[in-house]
């Protein structure tokens, strides 16, 4: 029961903020000697800190406590073949540090001293008690290897038992989570994905990569790699058996950036890259004459293709919404959000909702950040 009334109080402090003793007792449903009780053994324990007092009300003046945001911090990493880039937050969930390095080419060194110079950098205020880093890819828990990436997508991330590595070289706890995952637990915390249990997210940019919330939870599958759907089978394109493991095959060649941009050329749409290219297209599509017949048939032809493979993915998980993003996604916008739902919508039995990204800034530092904290949270707080 103390662990419960403990819970309960923190819970509040994180949610609501700075609270007098009463406040506390009111909202957790505790008399006002247990919660006299349960701030001093907070107090004591430094989890909790007074900050100041509440005047100008009815009665005595009353102390105001607050979640000592000095008790844990962590640290999130977003990792790819270029940079690495870091935000360091408290318990509280106020980012206390943020640092952006670049990788450099060639052989940029061992890996543990590349991620402790980038964390260092950030300028942790003290241990961190856990980091989480997003990466392209996901560790195989059967194997310890990181999988679904190669040494050129990320180099020196190819070792064995690599959580271990990381854990011994950094000094605290560490998690490895596919980056595409990150930002569906973002979505489900802070944006698109808030008010749905059952979601499927596409990450469709220059590569693709999806991310599967079942009951409300992550599934990250047997082998680690549910979502990787850039290498799913897809009709009328080349397979692993044509291509090798890691060619240019199934669902990435039929809708990947370069598939894409190669797609919006032949439609007359010309560009430097694939996002100005669909950006380019529906401003064309929305216009008139032939040259907006075009550039609308090509986006039509986008649109289908990104359904097709979020039909596959439709028919077996039923999800109740998909949130699309990326590079292609926001480079569309609504335009192309509304001819994918209805293009899903004409080849599926269900009609689960489609909605853009409701995130702004970097969501895999956002997603990164959320697990970590949550896990300390339950460590520290003894939150469930």
């Amino acid at each position: 029961m103390r662990a419960i009334n403990k819970g309960r109080a923190l819970r509040v402090l994180l949610e609501r903020g700075p609270l007098t003793r009463p406040e506390i007792g009111e909202l957790t449903g505790l008399s006002k000697p247990t919660a006299f009780q349960l701030l001093a053994r907070l107090h004591e324990a430094g989890l909790v800190v007074a900050d100041g007092i509440r005047a100008g009300q009815p009665g005595p003046t009353a102390e105001i406590y607050r979640i000592n945001p000095d008790s844990a911090y962590v640290a999130a990493l977003d990792v790819t073949r270029d940079r690495i880039s870091v935000q360091v937050a408290d318990i509280t969930g106020q980012i206390r540090g943020e640092h952006t390095v670049a990788v450099p080419s060639g052989a940029p060194g061992p890996l543990v001293d590349r991620l402790a110079a980038a964390i260092g950098a950030a300028g942790p205020p003290g241990p961190l008690r856990r980091v989480v880093i997003g990466v392209q890819g996901a560790v195989d828990p059967t194997t310890g290897l990181l999988s679904y990436a190669t040494d050129e997508d990320l180099p020196g991330w190819r070792i064995p038992d690599l959580l271990a590595a990381l854990r011994t070289g950094l000094g605290t706890e560490v998690d490895v989570e596919n980056d595409v995952n990150l930002v569906a637990l973002a979505e489900q915390a802070h944006g698109a994905a808030a008010d749905c249990p059952d979601f499927v997210l596409l990450w469709a940019d220059e590569g693709l990569g999806s991310a599967l919330v079942i009951g409300g939870k992550l599934h990250r599958g047997f082998f680690g790699g549910a979502g990787e759907v850039g290498y799913m089978p897809t009709p009328g394109v080349a397979t692993a058996r044509d291509g090798g493991r890691f060619g240019h095959h199934g669902y990435q060649a039929l809708v990947g950036g370069p598939a894409v941009h190669d797609l919006l050329r032949t439609y007359g749409v010309e560009a430097l890259d694939f996002r100005r290219a669909v950006t380019a297209a529906v401003d064309l599509a929305q216009g008139t004459g032939r040259a907006a017949e075009e550039a609308a048939a090509g986006l039509r032809l986008v649109a289908s293709r990104l359904a097709i493979g979020l039909a596959a993915i439709a028919s077996v998980v039923d999800p109740g919404l998909i949130v699309l993003t990326g590079g292609l996604p926001t480079a569309g916008g609504e335009f192309l959000r509304d001819l994918v739902e209805r293009e899903l919508h004409a080849i599926t039995h269900s009609r689960p909702q489609v909605r853009l990204s409701a995130l702004e800034g970097n969501p895999v530092l956002a997603g990164a950040l959320d697990l970590a904290l949550t896990s300390v949270r339950e460590e520290v707080f003894g939150l469930i």
